[in-house]
């Protein structure tokens, strides 16, 4: 078992992989440099061997892909994620490191909003997104993470070996956020500096597309992890619909004796059955969820206790 892995994904990075490769073994030479190479086509493989690098591949293309390999191979006390593109500087992966090793963090997120982030970065959606992206699960999960989409962070091994990963692309890391807000995970902040890329490294992110993906991941995963709340708000939506249209329709029949909007009052009913409906669903996927934690717990010791035996090895 490695003390310390540094984990890159890379797709195409051969004009920043070496830096990248040669700065953080710099800081960290006992570590470990995995580079794992998502297809590319520009001998990124090769340059990083010849930094000093351990190259594997993945060729499922996306790097939720790319992060499933990753932590199914490598068994490590603490693992340093980063991209490939040398936009974020080893200068804080001795403090991330520490906070994992010693102050036995789960996950500690490299956080680039609280610091030259949106200085550096010329792309303003994506500025605008990343602050979205915050704020949306800091409010739906009740969280303190100040930068969600960053790659830059630092895990312990029960966190790498008790996260299922589903997300095939970018949005894999909201998906990390989530999950370890969920899972009561001890997460820690780091501000780092982030620097752009260097001119002539494109970035594989498309603003549109991966975002509405990260939405929509966010969408699910709520739905996933807050049942309750999620399929309540949709009852309450149906019940306020059905109050508003059924309304005029009392009023009439009081005033009147009739009803001569039957269809809406047929609606109306329909909306109700299909509100309490909602909220029963939701009851019972919530129980079920409550399950599926004691059950999280469970192989979140058995983790730790097979870390602790490979380590008595």
């Amino acid at each position: 078992m490695d003390e310390i892995a540094v984990l890159i994904p890379c797709y195409n990075e051969s004009k920043t992989i070496e830096k990248v490769v040669k700065e953080f073994k710099a800081v960290l030479p006992d570590a470990v440099i995995y580079v794992y190479d998502n297809n590319s086509s520009d001998g990124t493989d090769e340059i990083a061997k010849n930094a000093g690098a351990i190259v594997r591949y993945e060729h499922q293309q996306g790097k939720g892909n790319v992060i499933r390999r990753m932590f199914s191979e490598i068994d490590a006390k603490c693992y340093i994620m980063v991209d490939g593109d040398d936009t974020y500087p080893a200068t804080n992966v001795k403090e991330m490191a520490d906070k994992v090793l010693i102050d036995r963090a789960d996950m500690v997120v490299g956080d680039r909003l609280s610091s030259t982030y949106f200085q550096e970065n010329k792309r303003p959606f994506h500025n605008f997104g990343n602050s979205l992206v915050r704020g949306s699960i800091n409010m739906l999960f009740k969280s303190d993470i100040k930068d969600i989409m960053t790659g830059y962070r630092a895990f312990s091994y029960r966190f790498v070996k008790t996260f299922p990963v589903l997300s095939k692309g970018f949005e894999i890391e909201t998906e990390m956020s989530i999950h370890a807000v969920d899972k009561n995970m001890y997460v820690e902040n780091v501000v780092i500096d982030y620097r752009d890329r260097p001119e002539g490294s494109s970035s594989k992110l498309n603003t549109y597309s991966d975002g509405f993906k990260v939405l929509r991941t966010i969408f699910r995963l709520f739905r996933t992890y807050r049942p309750g709340q999620f399929f309540g708000i949709i009852s309450l939506i149906l019940v306020l619909l059905a109050l508003i249209f059924i309304t005029p329709v009392v009023i009439e029949f009081v005033q009147t004796g009739l009803v001569p909007r039957f269809p809406t009052l047929i609606v109306c009913g329909f909306a109700v059955i299909a509100a309490i409906q909602s909220f029963f669903a939701g009851q019972i996927l919530k129980t079920i969820y409550q399950k599926n934690r004691q059950d999280f717990e469970m192989d979140l010791y058995h983790a730790t206790s097979e870390m602790n035996d490979k380590l008595n090895k």
